[in-house]
This record gives structure tokens, C-alpha cells and sequence, in this order.
């Protein structure tokens, strides 16, 4: 009879489950609480793909050595007259009774047993002598020697678990080729090819084991990575909630300063100019001996009058200019330059080059009030013969030039109000820079003065 056509051969065939070292699980895929029932870390992680729930590995390792030796001594004692005599068969009975009393031993004393400790170690060295005794005995009773390829991990240290493995791999070959010791020069072939292929297996599949940990534990030092990361930026994420919150505020209260100066401009543009203008205007009449000459200053001042106020409405509107609602800016431009001329008695002139281009409301609304700004500056300071106003357009930009031979002045020597905070020369500086634009003052006293404003072309729509 062959027992390698029986349970032998089944028990060599059991222990080597794939993706473990000869059917012991690898270290990450123990239970959460660790094999011998003792706290793990958290980090552990889960089992590897096709390991046994950690659950099953619990019960196994605390009830599968009882279940193992109870089926081998049942099979055994089942083919005993055929293998054993009167006198194994009491030793055999004997070695059962002291296996039950290690394995009992070991579970009362596993959950306080650190890992690999010597306790451990000793426990896997009297299983295995007694699994090989026994199976010396009784060739069927591999099925509790096999109990080793599952522990061998678990109780002894890397090392020693390769020799324990290579150990149990002895009663696994003797127990496949017939039984210990081999009858004959075939049996001991056998055994030898039989051990050489258990023990080959048992390496192969203990390193297998060892690089399934290691990825897993690569997996767990990345999920880990993986969640420091996340947590950061959630980290980062509240923080520029906050940010964006801080800048909306901000810009609501730069917003809210911007829109407060755009209103100080226009009124300082319009109703103020306007005002400037009707008190020009009646001072004439104050002093005029020609009726004629004086209702015709009295009419522009009811003009510039009601002009001021359309300005006013349209400025608290923030609408175009009165200027610019039917006509394009050269066209608000020469009405507006002819208008001054007149008031003033100044020759002025408008000179448009390039090709005129559609622009953006905004755009033409700046530029008109800067030439508006300008000019009035002209008439209050310049005391000029002639000006010149120049619009261009240049490609991508649109400049505007103001040029009058008056008496110049001395741009650092102006009131610090009147270089930034003013509503004059700051003011159109304030008007180009808000659309992207930029605007700069030339003079010297006594060679006149000169305005250009440079702001980009953007079109109509």
C-alpha cells in the first residue's frame, strides 16, 4: 500500500497555499488583534488579496492544532494494524496525550507570550519533535506535522522560521515516500526527492510571503503618505477658504474706495468745472458795459448751468458723458476743445492720427476726462496763447496729448495734495491707471506744459 495515494499525499497539498511560505500566512495578514489574541497596531492593514479573514486565521490558530491531531489520530488509528505494532500503538497513544498537554499549555500562556519569544520558539520545537515522533510512528500522522507550515512565521524569528519549515519538511517528505525511516534504497531515493521538493516549495513560497509583506507594507507606508497629504491639504484648503474670504472682503472695501474717488472725480470734473465756468461767466457780466456782451455771458452761463446739472445726474448714474452719448471721442473731443476755445479766448486745436477705432465706453470716457481735466488746468494756471490736443491711435493703445505754451511750473514743487491726492494731475494719473492706463505731466517753468495719457485700445463690444 502507498501512502502517497492516500492522506500524505493531500497533506503535502494542503499547507501550500498560494501566496503564503508553505501555507503560512504572510505577517500583514494576521488578524487586527494578532494571532495569539495580543493587541496590534492600527497600521497593520488589512490581509492580502486571498488570505483567509483575519476572524478565521483567529479561530484556526487557536483551534486547528486540536482539529489536526484529533484527524490524524482518527485516520491513524483506522490503518494502525497495518503500519504499527502493539507497543507503537500505546507510544503513539502516549504522544498524543502529551501533545494534547503542550497544545493546551500553549493556549493558555499564547496571549501573554510576546511575538518570536522563547516561549514561542520552544513550543514550535516540541510540536515538531512530537509531529515527528509520531509520524515515525504512523506515517498518517503528517496531518498534524503539517500544522507547522502555518505557525512556523508566527513563533520563530525569519531565520529560525526557514529551519522550522525545513524541519517540518521532514515529516512531510517521509511521510509521502512510505514512512521513517525508508525500507529501502528506492524509499530513500524517494524521500530524498520528496524532501527536496517540500523544502524547495517552502522556500519559494516564504520569499513569495516575504515580498507580499513587503508590498504591503509599502501599500500601508502609502495609504499612510496618502492620508498625511490629504489631511494637509484639507489644511490647505480651509486655509484658503479664509484667504478667499479675506479677499472678497477686501476687494468689496477697495471696490467701495474706488467707486467713492470715481464719484469725487466726476463731481470735481463736472459740477465743479461747471461752477468755475458760470463764475467766469457772471463776473463778465459783473464788469460788461454792453448789454449785448453781457446777455450773451449770462446765456452761457444758463448753459454751462444746465450742463452741470445733466453732468450731475449722469455722474450719480455712472452713465456716458453728455458728450459722448451721440457722438464718437474725436467728435465729443473738437466739440469739447472748440467749447473752451470760446470761453477762454484761447486757440486750441484737436489733431486725430491713425485710424480711428470704435472704443470701449470706459475708454472714451477717460480720455474725455483727462482732455476735460486738462484744459481746465490750462485755463486756471497755464495763462496760454495756444493749445494743442492730439489724439492717436496707435495700434493697441490710444494716446492723448495736451500741449500749451504757457508758463510752466515746476512739477516738484507742487503741494504733495496736488501730486497724489488731489482731483487734478493725480486725478487723470487715477482715471488712466484705472483701466490699465498710465498718465504723466512735462513742464518747466516758463516752457509750457504737456499732458499725455496712454491707455489700451479696447473696442466697442
Amino acid at each position: 500500500m502507498r501512502l502517497s495515494d492516500t492522506v500524505p499525499r493531500g497533506a503535502s497539498r494542503e499547507p501550500l497555499a498560494p501566496g503564503t511560505p508553505c501555507g503560512a500566512p504572510t505577517p500583514e495578514g494576521r488578524p487586527a488583534g494578532g494571532r495569539w489574541g495580543r493587541p496590534r497596531p492600527a497600521a497593520a492593514g488589512p490581509p492580502p488579496a486571498g488570505d483567509l479573514p483575519d476572524s478565521l486565521w483567529a479561530r484556526f490558530f487557536v483551534h486547528g492544532p486540536y482539529a489536526l491531531l484529533a484527524l490524524a489520530t482518527v485516520v491513524s488509528a483506522a490503518s494502525a494494524p497495518a503500519f504499527m505494532t502493539a507497543g507503537e500503538m500505546y507510544a503513539a497513544g502516549g504522544l498524543v496525550l502529551v501533545a494534547l498537554a503542550v497544545e493546551w499549555r500553549w493556549s493558555a500562556i499564547r496571549p501573554g507570550v510576546p511575538e518570536h519569544a522563547p516561549a514561542a520558539q520552544l513550543h514550535f520545537a516540541l510540536r515538531t519533535l512530537i509531529a515527528f515522533v509520531l509520524t515515525w510512528l504512523n506515517p498518517l500522522y503528517a496531518i498534524y506535522a503539517v500544522m507547522g507550515y502555518f505557525d512556523a512565521t508566527e513563533l520563530l524569528p525569519r531565520r529560525g522560521a526557514r529551519i522550522g519549515l525545513l524541519a517540518t519538511a521532514v515529516s512531510m517528505a517521509g511521510s509521502q515516500s512510505g514512512g521513517l525511516p525508508p525500507a529501502s534504497g528506492m524509499n530513500w531515493a524517494l524521500f530524498g526527492a520528496l524532501y527536496l521538493l517540500n523544502a524547495s516549495l517552502c522556500v519559494v513560497f516564504s520569499n513569495i510571503g516575504v515580498h507580499e509583506a513587503e508590498r504591503a507594507r509599502q501599500r500601508i507606508t502609502t495609504i499612510r503618505e496618502l492620508e498625511h497629504t490629504n489631511a494637509r491639504l484639507e489644511q490647505a484648503l480651509a486655509e484658503n477658504a479664509g484667504l478667499h474670504a479675506q479677499l472678497l472682503l477686501q476687494a468689496r472695501e477697495a471696490g467701495i474706495s474706488d467707486e467713492r474717488r470715481r464719484i469725487a472725480a466726476e463731481i470735481h470734473d463736472t459740477i465743479a468745472q461747471g461752477l468755475t465756468g458760470i463764475i467766469t461767466q457772471l463776473q463778465v457780466v459783473q464788469s460788461a458795459t454792453d448789454p449785448a456782451l453781457a446777455r450773451r455771458h449770462v446765456d452761457r452761463a444758463a448753459d454751462l448751468a444746465r450742463q452741470s446739472l445733466g453732468e450731475a445726474r449722469r455722474s450719480v448714474h455712472n452713465l456716458t458723458p453728455a458728450a459722448l452719448e451721440h457722438d464718437s471721442l474725436p467728435e465729443a473731443l473738437e466739440r469739447t476743445v472748440r467749447a473752451w476755445s470760446d470761453d477762454h479766448g484761447v486757440t486750441a486745436r484737436l489733431t486725430v492720427t491713425g485710424t480711428e477705432e470704435p472704443l470701449h465706453d470706459e475708454v472714451a470716457r477717460t480720455l474725455l476726462r483727462i482732455a476735460e481735466e486738462a484744459l481746465a488746468n490750462t485755463a486756471r494756471h497755464a495763462d496760454a496763447t495756444r493749445v494743442g490736443v492730439t489724439l492717436s491711435y496707435m495700434g493697441d493703445e490710444v494716446t492723448l496729448d495736451i500741449r500749451d505754451d504757457g508758463r510752466g511750473f515746476d512739477p516738484l514743487a507742487l503741494p504733495p495734495r496736488s501730486r497724489t491726492g488731489g482731483f487734478g494731475l493725480a486725478g487723470m494719473r487715477a482715471r488712466a491707471e484705472r483701466i490699465a492706463g498710465s498718465a504723466a505731466v512735462e513742464a518747466e517753468p516758463g516752457q509750457g506744459t504737456a499732458v499725455s495719457a496712454r491707455v489700451p485700445l479696447v473696442r466697442h463690444g
